[in-house]
């Protein structure tokens, strides 16, 4: 369910219910000529969207202020839209603060700009990350006392680590993409691979008509097709599903 058109009883039930809670982080990008620029973050939004019509989840309004950068075109007349991680950092924490304080305690965020370098890194997922670690441990601290995770209470955090289901998982960043999908659709900006995951998850997002093959990073863009976007996006799928433990509806 979209987060702004639930009420209130709605909101109690996915918190007893546990519900995965998901919000697309993304940015506004320059992607070459023949895409729009809420590429990175669309996906996500699309995605989301079909799994709700099969699973019950929570999808808060996207988050497309990330840190884009202007590594791959100056922003003047090309679109992109670049937000600091420093200041992105505040803002996670105030959203997560305030999620915790609402009850939720499975909230996941997928992001896809730049999640290549998930592993090590990259400004707008780091932030986020970051911001969850220190809330959770800031929640934790307030709500149980110092000493909370040595205490006898706490000797099962282990296994419940193993489970997925201790404190520090009520709130995880997901690349949008997971290694083995990376592996076989490798990640690329507005080429093959993105033009036609566009192709099948927002298909109004491309106008080949406008393809320029000026730049490097989208001369293979011209290959783009249908059939490959579909595959990727079922493999996406299928990888998000398996990671928010979802259960379809009843």
């Amino acid at each position: 369910m979209r987060y702004e058109l639930m009420f209130a009883d709605q909101i109690r039930q996915a918190i007893k219910e546990n519900w995965p809670v998901i919000l697309p982080v993304g940015v506004l990008e320059y992607h070459s000529e023949h895409c729009v620029v809420g590429v990175d973050t669309l996906l996500i939004v699309r995605a989301v969207e079909l799994l709700e019509k099969e699973m019950n989840l929570v999808q808060l309004p996207a988050f497309y202020y990330g840190a884009a950068s202007y590594v791959v075109e100056p922003p003047a007349g090309n679109g992109s839209v670049h937000v600091d991680s420093q200041v992105i950092h505040p803002f996670a924490r105030e959203l997560f603060k305030s999620l915790l304080a609402i009850g939720f305690r499975n909230i996941h965020l997928f992001v896809h700009h730049q999640s290549e370098n998930f592993a090590a890194g990259m400004p707008t997922d780091l932030a986020f990350r970051f911001a969850a670690r220190q809330i959770i441990f800031e929640y934790l601290d307030k709500e149980k006392g110092a000493g909370w995770w040595g205490d006898n209470s706490m000797k099962d955090y282990y296994s419940q680590h193993e489970a997925g289901t201790d404190p520090f998982s009520w709130i995880q960043v997901h690349p949008f993409m997971d290694a083995e999908t990376q592996k076989k659709y490798p990640i690329d900006h507005a080429n093959l691979q993105e033009t036609s995951l566009m192709m099948a998850f927002c298909p109004e997002g491309v106008d080949m008509k406008k393809l320029s093959q000026k730049k490097w990073y989208c001369q293979q863009a011209h290959q783009a097709n249908l059939e490959y976007g579909n595959a990727a996006k079922e493999m996406i799928l299928a990888s998000m599903r398996k990671r928010l433990k979802l259960e379809v509806k009843s």
